[in-house]
């Protein structure tokens, strides 16, 4: 029987999830940063002391460094905002990496079956918005306001996972376990109106740019605002409801009715020629003059919505293989206390 072999990249990814350089690892475990690198790069072998003293840190069982995979950058543009350093970026690729793996490896040991999920090219459909309208169409969604985003997604194949990216400058990402199943991630801390035009936004991506090689000239992500936009507050649905003209008492209700921001229902106005430019401008004035744009009022709030297919796949598991919480966690190479954030 062949004994068991340390992954490297398994170090990485432990390593950068708990938000730690090669530097910053090397001072808690009384090591040189030049010999992390090495054994993370599979220079040199760790040896048991040394490895004893990493995971201690790390705060990871064993089981966890021997797992098989790779390490994979997020598929897709992400939204977040304008400039993000990577000291906040790199724990939350690695966090995602991890959810990934634990997918995976569950998709595979129930026989999880792939999902089909559409392609929409826009060079052939001609715009985002026809894109959008076009996968409501092929999901059967009826017209007006989709009242639990998370659900249609969940019931048409993709995972949808909320944890904490410990900032509120990123607000999601998309990525694909074993190459065909998607995963899009959201921020715990997002308001419900942003998370739900995130999710719009990497599923915009995920249909339109996964598989159709958009040149480098095109902006990927001003056509997946358009795309969720249009999929979220559909023009000849939304139209209407801007017949007594916009102002900040019917962004207002219009929040309520459609579940996203003010913001994202006055610039929609705009889109579809409902105000001018100069009546946006006006109302964006208004927002900051009251101090509202980066914080709309908290009697507004949307609530969040709750992901449920991972955590009821993992529930079916447990009850079917008789396994414990501890057993459960150690399927998933983590120990109990972390399993529990994640997945309960």
């Amino acid at each position: 029987m062949n004994t068991p072999k340390l992954n490297p990249k398994m170090l990485t990814v432990a390593r950068e999830s708990r938000g730690l350089n090669q530097a910053e690892l090397a001072e808690k475990v009384n090591l040189s940063a030049s010999n992390i690198s090495r054994m993370e790069q599979d220079f040199i072998e760790i040896t048991p002391s040394n490895f004893n003293s990493i995971i201690g840190v790390l705060n990871y069982p064993e089981e966890f460094f021997y797992q098989e995979g790779e390490t994979l950058p997020s598929a897709l543009a992400l939204r977040k905002r304008n400039i993000v350093a990577q000291k906040i970026m790199v724990p939350i690729e690695a966090q995602v990496n991890i959810y990934r793996l634990n997918l995976e490896k569950l998709i595979t040991a129930i026989n999880y079956p792939e999902i089909s999920l559409p392609v929409l090219d826009i060079e052939k459909l001609g715009s985002p918005a026809e894109a959008a309208r076009k996968l409501r169409k092929l999901w059967k969604i009826e017209k007006g306001v989709i009242n639990n985003l998370t659900q249609v997604l969940e019931d048409n194949g993709l995972f949808v996972i909320n944890f904490d990216f410990n900032t509120d400058r990123v607000d999601g990402m998309s990525i694909l376990a074993n190459g065909k199943f998607p995963i899009i991630f959201s921020n715990k801390r997002s308001l419900g109106d942003r998370q739900r035009f995130t999710l719009a936004y990497e599923l915009g991506h995920l249909v339109m740019h996964l598989q159709t090689n958009p040149s480098f000239k095109r902006d990927i992500s001003h056509e997946a605002n358009e795309f969720a936009a249009e999929f979220l507050m559909p023009e000849k649905d939304i139209k209407g409801d801007y017949k007594d003209g916009v102002n900040l008492n019917v962004l207002a209700d219009l929040k309520r009715k459609w579940k996203l921001s003010m913001q994202a229902l006055l610039y929609r106005a705009n889109d579809i020629g409902v105000i001018t430019d100069n009546q946006k401008r006006y109302l964006i004035n208004l927002f900051n003059s009251m101090n509202i744009r980066r914080r709309e009022p908290a009697e507004l709030d949307i609530p969040k919505e709750n992901p449920m297919k991972l955590r009821d796949l993992i529930t079916n598991y447990k009850n079917k293989q008789k396994l414990n919480v501890k057993q459960l966690a150690l399927f998933f190479n983590t120990n109990e206390e972390e399993f529990l954030s994640k997945y309960s």
